[in-house]
């Protein structure tokens, strides 16, 4: 068979599969003629290299290590600590209690009993959230610790509602002896275990923090905004326990004395009893109150939905932003999600790169999900790309 004049000559065969390769590819054909035609004696150009690259790449910070961070480690040795003694002087109080036939001294055991059963479920808590994320539990199980505080809490409040039942029984019948002196050397006791266990599990506010692992963050634009809440979840739910504690164990202590002094006012051990347990359920409401915001979703208390907002749109290259959510598994693991719409002259990495690190370095996020997209006129009028109205 003879050949074809087109298949004779070597150099046409070759141009015309490197004009297809132009038409097909475009600028990347262009590319790869250009590299062709490179003399030998001229470097090719070089691939980018991994660590070239790795500057657009979201996963910024390094594979969290197994076990405790240092924080956790440090609320798990208080939390033993504070079980310890709460433990030894609730079995004292329990004693104390029943040679007194004090209620207000029963009621202040019975609230160390919860401390202990709370501390000992945020220990559980805390070893629980060590395990890895798999398939079914894609968070890992960081909530274990808002669980546990919940149901600290509402631990606290059945036993509370039924001490205050005892104690208006008593209010009504009067049917009951006070021994003053065991009374007042159980609760001066007590008041001293409560102090003891509020230093331990007392921790300061964190600093400001400027990386993903922050343990809360005030946004740049807004100032240093509310107080800081306290570091550990399960250990500020056992702090403000204590709290609560102390301050009865102050009115019991205060009841104490006047019945000793005064037998004939005995009716204060049940209105201590009353007053008092008010007081310690009302310290736990902004515990429960920052848990139900946590399992509902909300934005964290420590930033707002308009400077995350803001701090997208700043970045160059983004028109808009739709599909913005901000959440928290625990006070300290804050979670945003967004889609953002760029223009078409744009470049995606770039943006994603710009965006994340934005949102990491200003507002200390655990976890960053974007979604870049090219930007349409009809976005402006979609229904789901439209802003949540106001609380």
């Amino acid at each position: 068979m003879e050949p074809s004049p087109g298949d004779s000559a070597p150099g046409n065969s070759e141009t015309t599969r490197l004009v297809s390769a132009r038409e097909r590819g475009g600028a990347c054909g262009g590319l790869r003629l250009k590299s062709l035609f490179t003399e030998p004696s001229q470097p090719l150009p070089e691939e980018p290299k991994p660590a070239e690259m790795a500057f657009h790449h979201c996963h910024r910070d390094p594979l969290p290590q197994p076990g405790l961070s240092p924080e956790r480690l440090q609320a798990r040795r208080q939390l033993y600590a504070a079980c310890a003694v709460c433990f030894v002087f609730m079995a004292g109080e329990v004693v104390g209690g029943y040679l007194a036939h004090s209620l207000a001294i029963m009621t202040d055991a019975a609230h160390l009993l919860a401390d202990v059963g709370s501390m000992m479920g945020s220990l559980f808590s805390l070893w629980l959230s060590t395990r890895p994320a798999t398939r079914t539990m894609t968070f890992g199980w960081h909530r274990s610790e808002t669980l546990g505080a919940l149901a600290s809490v509402v631990s606290l409040w059945m036993v509370t509602g039924i001490l205050l039942y005892l104690a208006v029984i008593r209010l009504l019948h009067s049917d009951y002896h006070i021994e003053g002196g065991a009374m007042l050397l159980t609760a001066g006791i007590a008041v001293c275990a409560n102090l003891l266990m509020a230093f331990v599990l007392h921790q300061a506010g964190p600093p400001h923090s400027h990386g993903s692992r922050g343990a809360e963050y005030a946004p740049l634009e807004e100032g240093p905004g509310d107080p800081l809440p306290l570091g550990n979840t399960s250990v500020r739910a056992a702090f403000v326990h204590v709290l609560g504690d102390l301050l009865q164990s102050l009115g019991v202590l205060a009841a104490s004395i006047l019945i000793y002094f005064k037998p004939q006012y005995k009716v204060a051990d049940p209105i201590s009893t009353f007053l008092f347990s008010i007081c310690a359920l009302g310290s736990t409401a902004p515990t429960l109150r920052d848990v139900l915001r946590i399992l509902m979703e909300g934005t964290p208390r420590s930033m707002g939905f308009e400077p995350v907002r803001d701090t997208l749109l700043s970045v160059p290259g983004v028109r808009a932003t739709h599909e913005l959510h901000l959440w928290a598994l625990t006070l300290t693991y804050h979670v945003v999600s967004a889609h953002l719409a760029i223009d078409s002259t744009a470049d995606p990495e770039a943006v994603l790169a710009e965006a994340s690190s934005r949102l990491y370095s200003r507002f200390g996020f655990s976890s960053c999900t974007l979604q870049v997209e090219q930007y349409q006129p009809e976005m402006a009028q979609c229904l789901r790309c439209q802003e949540p109205p106001q609380a």
